[in-house]
């Protein structure tokens, strides 16, 4: 079947309504909704259609502004620009043409647009603030920029290093690398070729910027085209330490850390403010910390109960557990478990004994899943263990709604909602649930 239509590569005039969740926006062409990004609510844009396979909507590219929003601003990366070529703009900064204040309203108004339309939540608060808000020490750039402490870059077959192109996989070249922290950004310039793959810069708490290769190799006959990670001798991965406040945290240099210089600590912060909100830390209950990492949020939650405080993290990836295990070695009752967290929920739930299901249900569960939500199972498994709350750390604000609509309809609603803009000039918005009993619980 034919990838394109007859329609494809047409010069449209839109009318830019509303911001959708994605970072794009929505137009209307002939009736039909047109999703376009590069563009802001009210303006008036000329663009190409590129992709109007379905019926229900196309996709265009924004080309030219005819009439600018007062909130468009030069963007922050200059070859990501509405003037440079749609496809020689780097992805990852599709907010980057927006005022910063700007942005925050309208991820704020996709967050409670999708609380309302998926999680059934019929007038959520839900208040937004920047990374470091609770850090005078630690303030964010004026503008948003100067935050990526790890960036992933390309190299193609021809030895180009450099980001994908917005919405493909195509390697560009780049003159700078606005989001990322300085010492990133003058390490990943200083680049030249390299076998075709992924390279990873990292920047931990002592400043030093690793340069991590991810080379890959051509897949084996019969495989189909494309590359394959290259897997050469086994290499124990370099061990780093990041720092949230006086406590330090091991954890692989290419492993799982949050991105953003001050989200980790944001982060904490709301966490902690969440569980005091909740009523606090009972030393004697047996807390969870699902999608657990490397402890972060074990460490919050042990931090209110205490030195006794019983709090178990679980968490797939071995080696996170593995550095888990020391992070939260001053605290006798936490343990750090690999295993996945649906099938261990459901061993729980078989092998609980009934003094077991009675602490846990004066615990607190706090999960962190990835950016597809927890689902339903998960959501029903820890609303069986009754607990007294449930801290909910997202990335996305869709899956999130659904989860909380699972949650109300075990029991739970959203006592809190906090929103952190931890990806400034990006769309991405990640946000903090509190949910407690209703007393209706079957």
């Amino acid at each position: 079947m034919a990838d394109t239509t007859a329609d494809d590569g047409r010069i449209i005039e839109l009318e830019i309504g509303d911001v959708a969740h994605g970072g794009v926006f929505v137009a209307r062409h002939e009736g039909r909704v047109v999703f376009v990004p590069d563009a802001l609510p009210g303006e008036r844009i000329v663009a190409r259609l590129t992709d109007t396979r379905k019926s229900s909507f196309w996709r265009a590219e924004a080309l030219e502004v005819r009439d600018a929003s007062p909130h468009r601003r030069p963007h922050v990366w200059r070859q990501a620009d509405i003037d440079v070529a749609p496809e020689l703009r780097p992805g990852g900064a599709e907010f980057g043409h927006i005022e910063l204040a700007q942005q925050r309203a309208l991820k704020l108004h996709v967050l409670t647009d999708a609380l309302r339309r998926f999680g059934g939540l019929s007038d959520p608060e839900v208040a937004l603030r920047p990374a470091g808000a609770t850090d005078a020490a630690s303030p964010e750039t004026a503008d948003g920029t100067g935050w990526r402490t790890r960036v992933s870059l390309h190299v193609d077959a021809d030895g180009r290093v450099g980001p994908y192109a917005a919405r493909s996989h195509r390697v560009i070249a780049v003159d700078d690398l606005p989001l990322a922290t300085a010492a990133v950004e003058d390490a990943a310039l200083a680049l030249r070729g390299g076998d075709p793959g992924r390279i990873d810069l990292v920047q931990p708490a002592d400043g030093r910027v690793r340069v991590l290769p991810r080379p890959e190799e051509p897949r084996g006959r019969g495989r189909g085209r494309g590359r394959a990670p290259r897997r050469g001798p086994a290499v124990k991965p370099e061990i780093v330490v990041e720092q949230v406040g006086e406590r330090r945290f091991q954890v692989d240099a290419d492993g799982f850390w949050q991105v953003h210089r001050l989200a980790a600590s944001t982060l904490h912060d709301t966490v902690a403010a969440a569980l005091r909100g909740a009523g606090g830390i009972d030393p004697d209950a047996w807390h969870l910390d699902l999608y657990g990492g490397v402890g972060l949020f074990a460490a919050t939650i042990a931090e209110q109960g205490g030195p006794a405080t019983r709090v178990t993290t679980v968490e797939s990836d071995a080696r996170a557990t593995e550095h888990a295990g020391e992070n939260l070695a001053e605290w006798v009752g936490a343990r750090a478990e690999t295993g996945r967290v649906d099938r261990w929920l459901a061993t729980l739930a078989a092998e609980a004994s009934a003094a077991e299901r009675e602490r846990l249900s004066r615990g607190v569960v706090l999960l962190d899943p990835p950016r597809a939500g927890a689902g339903r199972e998960v959501v029903e498994s820890i609303a069986s263990l009754a607990p007294t709350a449930v801290v909910y750390v997202a990335c996305d604000p869709v899956a999130l709604a659904r989860d909380i609509a699972t949650f109300r309809a075990a029991g739970y609603e959203p006592a809190d909602v906090a929103a952190l803009d931890l990806f400034p000039n990006s769309h991405h918005v990640e946000a903090v649930a509190t949910l407690t009993p209703t007393g209706t619980r079957g």
